[in-house]
């Protein structure tokens, strides 16, 4: 179990970092939250891959990197647009 965790933890770092890399702009985000990025973006970016695919008839199934860095891109939009701060493009 503590395997898992870190690995989650890992596997969001380098997502969350990744998209924190290509989002424009100040992302004042700590390790944590860079870690939770990643996280939700996988999550976010599981669930619309499931969505396009049909394959998640079982409930949101997390992503690998592909589907998590632009489920985290998604994620970092979402919050700057629910922050009520200034649009960026």
């Amino acid at each position: 179990m503590c395997a898992d965790l870190m690995g989650w933890c890992l596997f969001g770092l380098i997502a969350g970092g990744i998209a924190r890399l290509l989002w424009p702009g100040d992302n004042v985000l700590g390790c944590l939250g860079t870690i939770a990025l990643g996280i939700a973006g996988s999550v976010v970016g599981g669930f619309l891959l499931g969505l396009l695919t049909g394959a998640n008839s079982d409930g949101i199934q997390p992503a690998g990197f592909l589907g998590a860095i632009p489920g985290a891109l998604i994620v970092l939009w979402l919050a700057r647009r629910l922050a009520g701060g200034p649009p960026t493009t």
